[in-house]
């Protein structure tokens, strides 16, 4: 009776440390702004103060939904954004909220602009790196829907 008990809880343990969040891009605007300067570019850049909703998810495996834009091929950007190319944070009215940098793996596919693709991956914030967005998903792969 103990061994079963104790095989069952461990099996559900182990499960759940490999389990993804499907989150929204709700969840990610649980954030705040505030201007900050930057003596490196000398200029203000916008510094985040993550929410509970956010810090939640941080460091786990998630899964989202949402625009590719390819920023640049040669350097291998891209980044997976809330709205299409056409409202996003670079060109709309849309804040720094809406958009997740995508760190893929050497050989990934190629997406047409503002197609809707759903990823999974490990998200981390980032509240230091000036030249990276607030939200990274690394090792983002596609996420199929079985």
């Amino acid at each position: 009776m103990l061994r079963s008990l104790l095989f069952i809880l461990s099996f559900f343990s182990f499960s759940n440390a490999y389990s993804q969040t499907k989150i929204n891009w709700d969840t990610l605007s649980d954030v705040k702004f505030t201007d900050k300067y930057s003596k490196e570019v000398q200029a203000y850049y916008y510094f985040p103060t993550f929410g509970p909703k956010v810090m939640a998810v941080a460091n786990r495996e998630v899964i989202l939904r949402g625009y590719v834009l390819e920023i640049d091929r040669g350097k291998d950007v891209y980044i997976l954004s809330a709205n299409p190319f056409s409202s996003c944070f670079f060109c709309g009215g849309a804040g720094p909220e809406s958009i997740v940098e995508l760190k893929l793996p050497k050989g990934h596919p190629n997406w047409k602009m503002d197609q809707q693709v759903t990823f999974k991956g490990k998200l981390k914030l980032n509240a230091i790196d000036i030249y990276q967005c607030n939200y990274i998903l690394e090792n983002a792969v596609v996420y199929s829907e079985k």
